[in-house]
């Protein structure tokens, strides 16, 4: 039996709107695992580091311990509280305005 013209036609439309629908719902997943993945590292940092803002930290030597792997964290937060009495300084240092 032969398939009509009309209904392969149909039948590659359909895909093609299956296989960007797909795409476009693997592109949010992902994104939206990358984005509980920096939240979560957001928490940890806060958790190993909280003594600097004054929570209560897991114990000095696990902290310190931490420390290497969480040198990024470490160099955000170093970069905030000296940049936390000048909100300007920092805004034209984001910017690149000289």
């Amino acid at each position: 039996m032969k398939i009509p013209p009309i209904l392969r036609r149909i039948n590659h439309n359909m895909l093609k709107i299956w296989r960007s629908a797909d795409q476009v719902a693997r592109a949010k997943a992902v994104e939206t695992i990358e984005y509980e993945v920096e939240e979560l590292d957001n928490i940890f940092g806060i958790i190993v580091l909280g003594a600097f803002i004054g929570i209560a930290s897991p114990p000095i030597q696990l902290t310190l311990e931490l420390i290497p792997v969480m040198e990024k964290e470490f160099e955000t937060m170093i970069g905030k509280v000296s940049t936390a009495h000048d909100p300007l300084g920092e805004l034209f240092s984001v910017l690149s305005i000289d």
